[in-house]
């Protein structure tokens, strides 16, 4: 018996995900599917495109937020970081895991305040909101300060282009042992050439058919805080 598994929980995330699935969003038909890929791949008009979409639920998979439980509960993890808190589902999956660990911190950030809204509302239904602080705003900003001196496990699964300077702004505070769980991370080469450098200080691998999973291993010579500075 998890808190995953059982009530509120569960069929919170069985209504949640068949919501998911529900879901259209018209907004982004007016668009080619070439001027599509130009927004997900941007570093400048991400908010744009992400605006259009603040009615999309874009969660991770089932899968993948099993995953996730699995993922921190086995390592233990306390504290936690998430890049891109949609309506909540990933959030309700490490919060379930921090529970079942016998508490600890959940940091998500959220730019679109409708997102915001819905997902507190779905951590109070799950009983997992005293876990959680939902950080509303670009999450450049939210991220970059009152974070936990450590680090147990961070999710990057916001604006795809923007998954370097998330790890960068947080990168110094991952424990050895960390985890980092990067979703369709192939839309971020940037990203994968990165973590899957030789000397990088990570040990990374693509698992499943959306999912990079890296591993802190030590301190990177190319990615230094005073290179992230300049």
């Amino acid at each position: 018996m998890t808190t995953l598994t059982t009530a509120p929980l569960a069929p919170l995330l069985d209504r949640l995900f068949a919501e998911a699935d529900a879901a259209t969003n018209p907004a982004l038909s007016a668009f080619s599917s070439e001027e599509r890929d130009r927004l997900m791949h941007s570093k400048t008009d991400y908010l744009r495109l992400y605006g259009l979409m603040k009615d999309l639920w874009l969660p991770v998979s089932r899968e993948t937020g099993v995953l996730l439980y699995m993922l921190a509960r086995s390592t233990g993890a306390r504290s936690i970081v998430e890049f891109g808190t949609s309506f909540g589902i990933s959030a309700l999956h490490l919060a379930a895991a921090l529970r079942d660990n016998g508490g600890g911190r959940l940091i998500t950030s959220e730019f679109e305040p409708s997102k915001v809204m819905r997902a507190r509302a779905h951590l109070v239904e799950g009983g997992l909101d005293d876990l959680v602080e939902v950080r509303e705003g670009d999450a450049l900003k939210t991220l970059s300060v009152d974070l936990p001196e450590r680090i147990d496990l961070l999710l990057l699964d916001g604006a795809k282009p923007l998954y370097p300077e998330v790890l960068s702004l947080v990168e110094s505070r991952l424990r050895s042992g960390a985890l980092i769980v990067a979703d369709n991370a192939d839309l971020c080469p940037e990203y994968l050439e990165r973590v899957r450098a030789p000397d990088s200080g990570y040990l990374s691998v693509p698992f499943a058919e959306d999912v990079e999973l890296s591993l802190r291993v030590g301190t990177s010579r190319l990615h230094t805080n005073a290179e992230v500075a300049t």
